[in-house]
C-alpha cells in the first residue's frame, strides 16, 4: 500500500491571507496599541510614537533570526542575561604520574649528628607539597 507522507510539517497554517495566527495576533495588537496612542496623544506625538511601535510589532510578527521567531530569540536572550554564568571545575579522581625533575644532591660533611638547617627544611616542605 502507498501512504502519503505529510510534507512541510514545520510551516505554520495560514489563517488570514498570508498571515499565520501569531502574525495576525501581533498585527491586531499593533492596531490596538496605535488606537490607544491616537486617543491619548496629539497628532504630532502620535506619529512620533507610532513609527517605533510599528517597527517593533512588525519585527515581532515577521522577523525570524536563525529560523526562530523573534519572541523566542528575545526570551533566550533574557534568560542568558539573567541566568548566572558559573563554570565549575572538578578535580579528576586519578592524576597521571608526573615526571619529577632530578634533584641535585649537595655534598654535606658527615659529622655524625643529623643537622637540618632552615634551607633544607623549606626544600623538604616544597618536595612534599608537590606530591
Amino acid at each position: 500500500m502507498m501512504f502519503s507522507v505529510p510534507q512541510f510539517i514545520d510551516v505554520e497554517d495560514k489563517i488570514a491571507g498570508p498571515l499565520t495566527w501569531r502574525q495576525l495576533l501581533w498585527m491586531i495588537g499593533m492596531g490596538a496599541t496605535l488606537l490607544v496612542f491616537f486617543n491619548i496623544f496629539d497628532t504630532a506625538l502620535f506619529f512620533i510614537m507610532a513609527v517605533p511601535t510599528v517597527l517593533i510589532f512588525v519585527a515581532l510578527a515577521f522577523y525570524r533570526p536563525n529560523g526562530f521567531p523573534l519572541t523566542t530569540f528575545i526570551f533566550y536572550a533574557v534568560l542568558f542575561i539573567f541566568r548566572p554564568k558559573v563554570s565549575v571545575w572538578e578535580r579528576p579522581l586519578r592524576q597521571a604520574p608526573v615526571a619529577k625533575a632530578p634533584v641535585e644532591k649537595k655534598e654535606v660533611a658527615d659529622t655524625g649528628a643529623k643537622h637540618i638547617d632552615q634551607e633544607k627544611l623549606t626544600e623538604l616542605a616544597r618536595i612534599l607539597d608537590k606530591g
